[in-house]
This record gives structure tokens, sequence and C-alpha cells, in this order.
């Protein structure tokens, strides 16, 4: 799992929200930065905190952007966390769906993207397996396997 500390423009990007909305986020950004597998890197990515497979990891994507894997936004009204594998990997949103049914929470989701407004509105363990599963490796293979069908 990931150890890198947390880039300048990372924390540049946090620390420019108020007090509040960093106090939620930072949590989250501890439990993804935690679970990451090797290999995904932590940056801004168009005003976005993300991690993402390194163009000198995989350079082969269709606009020449590195392949994002989670993200984490913080916009006016909810937080997003963008769990792309989930997107990508049919089944593992299948069965993340129904984890997080069985915690009891409401789950608020969009195809990829788990709203959020405070920590009771995570779990944060799930999250960290879910973010764990997928490394840098399968990601990419993934992402060959979806390409080549579009």
């Amino acid at each position: 799992m990931s150890t890198e500390p947390v880039p300048f423009e990372v924390e540049t990007l946090v620390l420019d929200l108020d007090a509040d909305r960093r106090a939620l986020l930072y949590p989250v950004l501890d439990t993804v930065r935690d679970a990451m597998p090797d290999g995904y890197r932590l940056g801004v990515y168009n005003g976005i905190l993300g991690w993402v497979v390194p163009l000198e990891t995989y350079p082969h994507t269709r606009d020449k952007q590195p392949l994002v894997y989670v993200s984490l936004a913080a916009h006016k009204s909810y937080n997003s966390l963008y769990l792309m594998a989930l997107y990508s990997f049919p089944e593992k949103d299948a069965a993340f769906r129904a984890d997080w049914a069985a915690t009891g929470r409401a789950l608020n989701m969009g195809t990829s993207s788990v709203r959020f407004k405070s920590l009771a509105d995570l779990d944060l363990d799930l999250i960290a397996r879910e973010v764990a599963s997928v490394s840098v490796e399968e990601f990419i293979a993934n992402y060959e396997r979806v390409k080549h069908r579009a």
C-alpha cells in the first residue's frame, strides 16, 4: 500500500478549503491514501484531487491524460469520491452496492461517485477495501479490454 506523503499541490488545494470542509475531507483523503495500491500517483488533475496511473507507466490513453483511478472533489453543497474501478468493473460495482446496503447507510451514488456531506455518510472501511482491490496492472488491463470494445 502507498505511504507517499501528500504532494504540495494537494495540500494547497485542501488548505484553500474552509476549516469544516478540510476536517471532513482529510479523513477520506487519509483513508484512500493509506489503502492505495503501489503505483498510483496522487496529484491535482483538472482542479480535482486524484490518484492516477502515471503516464510513465501507461502513456497509451485516448486523451493523453493519466488514467484516473480515484478522485476526491469538494463541491458547493456536497463532496464526491469517484471510484473509477466501479465504473469499469461492473461486478465490483454490484458487490460494492450490496456491501454498502448491508451497512444500513443510504448510498448517494452516481455511476462511480459516492456523494457525501458528512463522515457519517461514509463507510471508510468499505471504501478502503474497494480502493485496495485493484492494482495498477489490473486497472490497465481492464482499460485495455474496455477500450478495444468501444
